[in-house]
């Protein structure tokens, strides 16, 4: 352990390529996020669309998990889970998360807080079809978050739906659909040499429009 605490304490990169300025950023910082996530798909960036979200229980405990963004539109950010499972609960509970996305070839993060609301059941289903039937299986087969014997018991469950669904559609799951986090706070970081880092954070006005600012690092 003391290895390696001696090699964690010595870990660091320093960054250098790419500035961020006030003059170079977009008014609406989710248009600015398209353009940051286009960079990271030009740049091929390995999922760039894994975020951590961060969520909040009935009992006020954090907890976060790495999720995928499966759109963006004027009003925010989507992605879509199992309502029942542990995050599903939590959001019911408190709908304030924050998103976090972290793309190290482009030596850049933003950080999104907002609340979530659930998506229209057509909105659901019409991403649901475009999943592979595998998954969509999937979402039937899985008790999300809940505790099983052995990985045997999913299996199986896997195997009873791919019989109950042979031929046929597989139908969306009622416990299975799509949030969109409405921002509220949206944070650019590029890092920058010796960790003086850019940061531009944008928050959102009572009258819709939104303020940019820089921060300290």
């Amino acid at each position: 352990m003391s290895t390696t605490n001696a090699l964690l304490r010595h870990l660091r990169n320093d960054f250098s390529a790419f500035e961020l300025d006030e003059a170079h950023v977009l008014p609406n910082p989710v248009k600015q996020f398209e353009v940051w996530m286009q960079q990271a798909l030009d740049a091929k960036v390995e999922e760039p669309n894994a975020m951590t979200i961060a969520t909040v229980d009935a009992k006020g405990t954090p907890d976060a998990r790495i999720v995928l963004l499966r759109g963006v539109d004027k009003k925010g950010f989507l992605f879509f889970t199992n309502y029942d499972s542990r995050k599903g609960r939590a959001l019911h509970k408190n709908k304030k998360v924050c998103l976090n996305f972290f793309w190290p070839e482009l030596q850049r993060q933003v950080r999104i807080r907002g609340t979530v609301e659930k998506l229209s059941p057509k909105a659901s289903t019409d991403y649901f079809k475009t999943r592979p039937r595998e998954s969509q299986i999937g979402a039937w087969a899985s008790v999300q978050s809940q505790p099983m014997a052995d990985r045997m018991e999913l299996e199986n469950r896997f195997v009873d739906f791919e019989k109950k669904f042979a031929g046929k559609p597989v139908p969306r799951p009622e416990h299975w659909g799509g949030y969109r986090v409405i921002p509220s706070h949206i944070e650019f970081w590029q890092g920058r040499p010796s960790r003086l880092h850019d940061r531009i954070a944008y928050d959102k006005l009572r009258s819709g429009k939104w303020k940019a600012s820089r921060l300290n690092p």
